[in-house]
């Protein structure tokens, strides 16, 4: 009993030694890579040239990304997709415009679905009083009831909130104790100073880069550069010039300018802390 104390003892120190060896390595040796955390390669967008678009991120400086759920088809298409690609991971929820036919049991099947070693939040979840659809007591009800299920297995939570700022923060702030990003941040900068103040990051992305773009550039400027994540929902909001069309993860250089430019640092130091930003957001 003893020896197998110490064994155990000492597996445990290998491991947390591991570890620490291999974050020291990465912050003070590897090159800082653009971190997405944010996309849904799993679209049909990207059916027939995906290597080719990943490669390409990559070549950008894209290193990492989280590519995201929306409805329970996707979900699976997530999990192929990271355990094909090293560099992508996945989050697992129901978006709020495609949770009218959810029921308990299919909130059983995500929750046995996060625990895969490449699952690193529950989303995306939130409400959607854009397109108003389904009704929205549907809406409120499975945000609430997948922010119970992140709470439950203690994983981040990606919101998406269109519309419905206000209600969007009343329901986290009477019902989840976690952390988590506001995907495509779209609403004011006092909203997103209070955001912030709880913890939660911002999701910034090609919206930036437009002319009509007033509130989110005033949200760059507003809060810190510490609470930003990279993302760019690709294969939508381009940033621009590609405004309308197909957006990818190697985009994210122009949103990467534009919001150096905003904080007044260079595009190196935006790099090198929203990648630091988005680990400590999915715990990686």
């Amino acid at each position: 009993m003893v020896f197998l104390n110490c064994f155990t003892r000492n597996a445990k120190f290998i491991i947390d030694r591991d570890r620490v060896v291999v974050n020291f390595k990465r912050r003070f040796f590897y090159k800082k890579m653009i971190f997405d955390t944010h996309t849904h390669y799993d679209d049909d967008a990207f059916a027939n040239d995906l290597d080719e678009v990943l490669q390409k991120a990559r070549e950008n400086g894209v290193g990492r990304i989280t590519n995201i759920a929306s409805d329970l088809p996707s979900i699976d298409k997530c999990l192929e997709l990271a355990e094909k690609y090293e560099q992508i991971y996945c989050a697992h929820g129901v978006h709020p415009t495609e949770c009218g036919e959810m029921t308990d049991e299919d909130l059983s099947a995500i929750r046995e679905k996060l625990a895969h070693r490449k699952v690193v939040a529950v989303g995306e979840i939130g409400l959607d009083y854009y397109w108003d659809t389904p009704d929205r007591d549907i809406q409120r009800h499975w945000f609430k009831k997948q922010l119970q299920l992140a709470m439950e297995v203690q994983k981040p939570i990606v919101v998406h909130s269109r519309e419905a700022a206000e209600e969007t923060f009343r329901i986290l702030e009477e019902n989840y104790d976690g952390d988590g990003v506001i995907h495509c941040y779209s609403y004011s900068a006092e909203m997103a100073k209070e955001y912030v103040k709880r913890g939660y990051f911002l999701g910034v992305g090609g919206v930036v880069t437009y002319k009509n773009a007033r509130k989110l550039v005033e949200t760059v400027e507003a809060v810190p550069l510490t609470s930003i994540v990279l993302e760019t929902d690709c294969p939508y909001l381009s940033p621009d010039p590609y405004r309308g069309k197909r957006n990818s993860s190697a985009n994210l250089p122009l949103v990467v300018k534009k919001i150096a430019a905003l904080k007044d640092v260079s595009e190196e130091t935006v790099i090198r802390q929203t990648e630091e930003n988005a680990e400590r957001l999915y715990h990686l």
